[in-house]
């Protein structure tokens, strides 16, 4: 089969190679499925430079997320409760052997029934970036009906979902995007108020306040880090909470707790995937909630590309240039 290979660490589009490997073959507790469409992350850029918290062995695939169809069950797996071959699934493959590839390894705990209201590169990309939405906003947070959500980055895949998880809440939704093309985008999503931070700049706490009548926002879902936290923490209401998710700046903040003190809001931190192993059944009760939200036509994954094998080495080095907006997903 083919499968996209990093045998050193540095720049996507540098270490990555799609190679002919064997194909692999299920062990106990494990499902062979076949990738119809592979989400494009973020993580995938950190495994390449070697900067992602876990480091898989070298030569490795990667990929994080995807949806396929089951091939074959392992041995020692009762086949009454796994999916059975043909069946349509998402799925967090077993890394080293991630899923830009043809063919996956995934534990039977990681796989998920695949949403029927979704085609394939949609379903690939509803897992991890909802999930973290919703764990982040729902049960960190607790997000209530009628409060004011701020998203950062609400153009890109996690802050997308955040958005349409918030309107599906009932909040109001003010996206922060960085260009005309992604409030464009921000606006289609459904954000109640869209602030372009490359025009508004040192601005934008104020904007935020004159948005919420004086207020500030409930809450503050932060993928990016550096100075969109410190934006934050400068328009967050009264009893606000901000959920740090990640990164993507490239700079970590360094909270002023004294300010937290002082305006009485909270700092909470979005570890997801602790959650796959502290506390998997809300994991799968959070995949029937989201299961249920694209159903009713609530939340639908924002597939701005369907990209060609060939290309999942360049769809890397995007995503983590942070030049695009919703999901670029690859078909095998």
């Amino acid at each position: 089969m083919r499968a996209w290979r990093v045998h050193e660490t540095g720049e996507p589009t540098d270490v990555m190679r799609l190679e002919e490997i064997p194909d692999p073959e299920p062990g106990p507790g494990q499902l062979l499925i076949r990738v119809r469409a592979a989400n494009v992350n973020f993580p995938d850029a950190l495994l390449c430079r070697g900067h992602y918290q876990v480091r898989p062995p070298m030569p490795f695939t990667p990929g994080v997320e995807l949806c396929g169809e089951v091939l074959a069950v392992g041995p020692d797996t009762d086949p009454d409760t796994v999916p059975a071959p043909g069946t349509r699934v998402v799925a967090q493959p077993a890394l080293p052997g991630g899923a830009f590839a043809e063919k996956v390894l995934a534990p039977v705990a990681d796989v998920f029934p695949g949403p029927k209201a979704l085609d394939d590169a949609e379903a690939a990309a509803l897992h991890i970036g909802y999930q973290t939405g919703w764990f982040g906003l729902h049960r960190r947070a607790g997000l209530r009906a009628g409060e004011t959500l701020l998203v950062h980055a609400a153009a890109g895949g996690v802050g997308s979902a955040a958005v349409q998880l918030g309107k599906a809440a009932g909040a109001t939704v003010i996206g922060v995007v960085g260009g005309p093309e992604k409030a464009a985008v921000a606006r289609e999503l459904g954000c109640d108020t869209v602030l372009d931070r490359t025009e508004v700049g040192d601005d934008l706490p104020a904007l935020v306040k004159e948005a919420t009548g004086g207020r500030g926002a409930d809450v503050v879902y932060d993928p990016v880090g550096g100075s969109a936290y410190e934006a934050s923490a400068r328009c967050v209401a009264f009893e606000g909470r901000i959920v740090v998710v990640g990164f993507a700046s490239g700079t970590i903040p360094r909270p002023a707790l004294n300010h937290a003190l002082v305006k009485n809001y909270s700092i909470l931190g979005l570890h997801w995937g602790l959650y796959r192993s502290r506390d998997p059944e809300a994991v799968t009760a959070c995949h029937r909630e989201l299961t249920a939200l694209a159903a009713e036509g609530a939340i639908r994954p924002l597939v701005a590309e369907r990209v060609p094998m060939e290309g999942a080495a360049d769809a890397v080095r995007r995503v983590a240039a942070g030049t695009t907006t919703g999901r670029l997903v690859v078909l095998p």
